[in-house]
């Protein structure tokens, strides 16, 4: 280092340190954050014709309140009269209180694969522990009061309908003291679906201005959330083909931030959209009707802990002796794939199935994954499928493949003449690099094509990998034999030899499980074992100690992702081995397994780190069949002094 750079360097670190030690003095005060009513007092200067929509929870506009004290779930579900949804993937109810959507649960989904298993639950009242609803209303505009619409408090009657199910709908009502009427009418498809009709008559004789709402509020985030950098949880929106995704970290930050960045939690749609909260592998989502606009609307409230997603439709003007009506749909329930397709298409939601989380690759899961679901529709088995999905992509790579193991079964032959450039140039890297180079041309050979197969598989293997993690397809789907969930670990362990010691294997997370490995993992160091024998270990002794630890790495590396990532590299090793040993023989070049394992032993044993000479003559016999090459030495000498002798004989 010169000495202008280490003046810079010196410089600049104790500007860094100056700086440090300022800011460890004299902190600088954080500014309070904004009220609740500076919130949305700032909401309603931002946009003056559509009204505030009232706070699900706390002292709002509406000055009701829902309380914070934690209820049992059979003590929250019994505070108020209910209406029961019964269909072939939902049971629950709605509440009549504030005509809230607040007890779901999916009858097709269990928690863990034990029989006795709860169901999964997704929605739950207020006051439960972690309740989560949805919520439709009306919020005043004008001249119009919060006591002339209902809130979340209002007590709803059933007008017409005894259950929710397929086919059955079922209408409430409620009335005020200044001549509306408010009609809530509720429906459901076979799956996961909702339909809201929103309808309010005007019996009085003013105009009324009002604009209907849709929400969706999660008190806290949610028990079970999975904090991975690679799986998104939060909000999740559509907005005239602008996909946004918050992660529930990141909802306070946008809420109460500075103005440049307010459009990331408020957005102006004016055709297509939706908005709600996504999980794993559940989701509920506002969908307002497609060619109608309305404001996205994402925020936290610090003080109740409640997040919360709303669709605002335009404020409206209801003249005396009229009536209007909204319809919104809301999707609450599994994120099935066929199932959240064929909403797309049928009802016209904009890349409503970009609501599964796809990632950055999204190029390659979502073919990865309609190919993968096409070939199980066949096949009738997701783990069958990963296999035949892994031929599959090795035909379409075969091409690249074929051209790679030609150039290294070419490069074999070269072997000698490197050997010779190498004695020839000694240590000079630069001239022997220059030498190779130029007999790569001569003979037209690309000593890089080796690592054409390895480039595409990277992403194919990270998009595998996110698709069998993200899709609820994979989850609990069996294989065969102790694989009974493709989406998680090989449950068997080496530490109790498979089953037959008398304990468990260690949880999956844990410090222990990291060498608890399963059977598909130590096949999986096999198979990349076996087909690094394809080609002797490497002459420098370095590469060779890599290469000969990479399958063990991988191994353990691999041991606690999901069976059906391990059973797809597996096939995936095993058909490249079949691949390489005929291309090569296809070029001439025989491959000797059984010779470069026994060498490979040998090297181990004796701490021998160099590898046989490849030559073309006993030499390379030798190496092929991975013998050391015989001594001729005695016998040279013998011929010598045989020719000396004739000689001296000659002479005399």
């Amino acid at each position: 280092m010169d000495e202008q750079n280490k003046n810079l360097l010196i410089a600049t670190s104790l500007s860094l340190l100056v700086v440090i030690i300022w800011f460890m003095i004299f902190t600088p005060a954080e500014p309070p954050p904004p009220s609740e009513t500076d919130v949305q007092t700032a909401d309603q200067l931002a946009d003056p014709d559509v009204a505030s929509v009232p706070q699900v929870a706390g002292e709002g506009s509406a000055n009701f309140t829902l309380g914070s004290q934690t209820l049992n779930l059979d003590d929250a579900l019994a505070s108020a009269s209910r209406v029961k949804i019964e269909t072939p993937a939902l049971t629950g109810s709605i509440s009549l209180e504030g005509g809230r959507l607040d007890d779901l649960s999916l009858t097709q989904y269990n928690e863990t694969l034990k029989e006795e298993s709860d169901i999964v639950r997704l929605l739950s009242p207020s006051g439960a522990d972690h309740a989560y609803y949805a919520l439709f209303g009306w919020a005043p505009a004008g001249s119009t009061g919060f006591q002339d619409v209902p809130n979340p408090r209002t007590p709803w009657e059933l007008e017409s309908g005894t259950i929710i199910a397929p086919g059955q709908p079922v209408t409430l009502v409620w009335a005020n003291d200044s001549g509306l009427v408010f009609r809530r009418t509720l429906s459901i498809d076979e799956n996961y679906l909702f339909t809201v009709i929103q309808s309010v008559k005007n019996n009085s004789s003013s105009i009324v201005r009002m604009a209907p709402y849709g929400l969706i509020a999660r008190h806290g985030e949610p028990a079970n959330q999975q904090s991975f950098f690679i799986l998104h949880e939060g909000v999740v929106r559509m907005s005239d083909g602008q996909l946004d995704e918050i992660d529930y970290d990141d909802v306070p930050d946008l809420t109460f931030d500075s103005a440049e960045r307010a459009n990331l939690v408020k957005t102006e749609v004016q055709q297509n959209g939706w908005v709600g909260f996504t999980d794993k592998y559940w989701m509920t989502t506002l969908v307002p009707e497609p060619s109608t606009q309305f404001t996205s609307v994402a925020k936290y409230t610090e003080r109740t802990d409640i997040y919360q997603t709303e669709a605002r439709h335009p404020t409206v003007e209801i003249y005396p002796n009229s009536a209007i009506e909204i319809r919104t749909m809301l999707f609450a329930g599994a994120k099935e794939w066929q199932t959240i397709k064929n909403y797309e298409e049928i009802h016209g939601i904009e890349r409503f199935v970009d609501s599964i989380d796809w990632g950055w690759f999204f190029f390659l899961t979502k073919p990865i994954f309609a190919v993968l679901y096409w070939i199980n529709g066949i096949i009738g088995n997701m783990g069958w499928s990963i296999i035949a999905l892994t031929f599959v992509i090795k035909a379409a790579l075969l091409p690249l493949a074929y051209k790679s193991y030609v150039s290294l079964a070419r490069m074999k032959d070269l072997q000698p003449e490197m050997e010779k450039i190498k004695e020839r140039v000694g240590d000079d890297r630069k001239r022997l690099q220059s030498e190779m180079m130029a007999v790569y041309r001569a003979k037209k050979i690309n000593p890089a094509a080796g690592c054409l197969p390895i480039l595409p598989q990277i992403p194919i293997f990270f998009s595998l990998y996110k698709v069998i993690f993200v899709t609820i397809e994979m989850r609990h789907a069996p294989f065969a034999l102790w694989i009974r969930d493709l989406s998680a670990p090989d449950p068997t362990s080496i530490l109790n030899l498979f089953g037959a010691l008398p304990w468990g294997a260690p949880d999956p997370g844990s410090l222990v499980s990291i060498i608890s490995l399963g059977v598909l993992p130590i096949l999986l160091g096999i198979s990349m074992w076996l087909q690094q024998k394809l080609n002797p270990a490497p002459t420098d002794p370095t590469q060779a100690m890599v290469f000969a630890w990479l399958p063990w790495i991988f191994m353990f590396m691999l041991g606690q992702f999901a069976s059906g990532l391990v059973i797809y590299w597996i096939t995936n090793n095993i058909i490249t081995f079949v691949q390489q040993y005929l291309i090569m023989r296809s070029q001439g070049v025989r491959p000797d397994i059984l010779g470069n394992i026994v060498a490979g032993i040998r090297k181990t044993r004796q701490g021998d780190s160099k590898s046989p000479a490849r030559s073309s003559s006993p030499a390379r016999q030798a190496d092929s069949e991975n013998r050391p090459p015989p001594d001729n030495s005695g016998r040279k000498k013998k011929e010598s002094r045989r020719k000396r002798r004739r000689a001296k004989g000659r002479k005399g």
